[in-house]
């Protein structure tokens, strides 16, 4: 006779409920598994491109640290170097002499041109300020490395081929044998091109250089610091300290919040309608531009303080008052300074978003041709991104080495005060 019980209800259920509950684990597991997969793949895939984008700046951009520079031997001609008239001297004709002697059997006007190209026009000034700081080499014969035409610098570096048809490139098979004359005389070569990192701007790719708006974007963050730290740091200090909580300051607060959003332009026009038209400062200047970004920065700086303010724990400020510290002695002495790395980040974080902002600028005029290096506030000035703007808008092919390499000067600027903000919150933050 057979003893065996049949299963009862509630041990049916009970299983039928684990089968189930197991049957989702494993999907919630694939779930959980194909969600990293997925995360893995987006950064992946974005390390991917930036590595794209970045080796495609280097790329284009390390060339333009090196220029070709050709020696010539000029003689500093009395006849045309007179002692009372050697700032406008005929400079130019010394380096023709030059190239006419190292190339004698050039003849007619067409060719000649053609040799005077192979040398830049910057070479002239180069002599000049060489006689302006020593008149005593008038009568010497001295070799002088020259930068050479930007056309003659592409090819020497490879970027113009020499095996297309003659109508199909900028230099001439006549310039290609000289080139090739001076390369066996070991009269052309590569140098460190200190003209791009000490010059302004020019209208020549082999005289333009980023320090013009290097100095440009100094002066220009140096107001936006001296006035969006203090007003950014005491917005913050009063709306989360001091004042009441009322629908005004509810407004406050809310403004800000959208302020931050809004697209920088609108503060290019704010600076335009304010600053240009009805204050009538100077366009095209530092404290303009600071003044706009300014505007601009100021929200970050206040959220990311007041962020650093609420991460102060309450206990500190009731340690100080609970001592008899008045509540500005408390901001000032306990509250502030524990609040300070993150205040010093968002700020750092803020000032480099105003240094690669170019669209705010544009509207105040920064955009114009400006060669020489500004010495002041006041002076006509252009920035880094707007001078990026106006390279990549230029033909000549020197111009996107150029405009690479401006790119990766910014780029390492963005970088150190990225890696300054992290560093100072790693070293001054404190965990409660």
């Amino acid at each position: 006779m057979n003893n065996r019980r049949p299963p009862s209800t509630g041990t049916r259920s009970s299983r039928k409920a684990i089968d189930i509950v197991n049957a989702g684990l494993a999907r919630r597991y694939r779930a959980e598994k194909r969600f990293r997969f997925y995360g893995m793949a987006a950064i992946a895939a974005s390390l991917v491109f930036l590595s794209i984008l970045f080796i495609s700046i280097f790329g284009k951009g390390y060339p333009a640290f090196q220029q070709t520079y050709i020696q010539l031997d000029i003689f500093f001609d009395p006849d045309i170097l007179a002692r009372d008239a050697l700032t406008t001297a005929d400079y130019p004709g010394l380096v023709k002499q030059s190239l006419r002697r190292m190339f004698p059997d050039v003849e007619g006007r067409r060719d000649k041109r053609m040799l005077y190209k192979i040398a830049s026009t910057g070479a002239a000034y180069q002599i000049r300020n060489l006689v302006l700081d020593d008149p005593d080499v008038i009568g010497k014969t001295i070799g002088i490395w020259v930068p050479a035409d930007d056309d003659i610098d592409m090819f020497f570096k490879g970027h113009i081929p020499r095996d297309v048809p003659e109508s199909e490139r900028r230099i001439k098979d006549r310039q290609i044998a000289w080139i090739d004359h001076l390369i066996k005389e070991q009269r052309i070569e590569k140098h460190f091109n200190r003209i791009l990192l000490t010059a302004g701007d020019s209208r020549e790719p082999e005289l333009a250089g980023i320090w013009g708006a290097v100095m440009g974007s100094f002066y220009t963050l140096l107001v936006t610091l001296l006035l969006s730290f203090p007003i950014g740091i005491a917005a913050a200090v009063y709306l989360e300290e001091f004042a009441p909580k009322n629908k005004w300051t509810d407004l406050i607060e809310v403004n800000i919040n959208n302020l931050a959003a809004v697209p920088s332009i609108v503060f290019g026009l704010l600076g335009l309608a304010v600053f240009l038209n009805f204050f009538g400062l100077p366009r095209s200047a530092p404290l303009v531009g600071g003044l706009v970004l300014t505007l601009m920065t100021l929200p970050t700086i206040i959220i990311a303080s007041r962020a650093s303010l609420q991460s102060v724990p309450p206990s500190i400020r009731e340690a100080a008052l609970g001592i008899g510290a008045s509540q500005m002695q408390m901001v000032a002495h306990h509250v502030l300074p524990l609040a300070m790395p993150g205040i010093l980040t968002g700020t750092i974080i803020g000032m480099a978003r105003a240094l690669g902002e170019s669209a705010p600028l544009l509207m105040i005029g920064m955009v114009a041709f400006i060669v020489d290096i500004p010495g002041g506030f006041t002076d006509p000035s252009t920035v880094l991104p707007v001078q990026i703007f106006l390279w990549a808008d230029s033909p000549e092919r020197a111009f996107v080495e150029r405009t690479s390499a401006a790119t990766m000067v910014l780029l390492a600027f963005l970088i150190v005060m990225n890696a300054a903000a992290v560093y100072l919150r790693k070293r001054f933050e404190r965990r409660w």
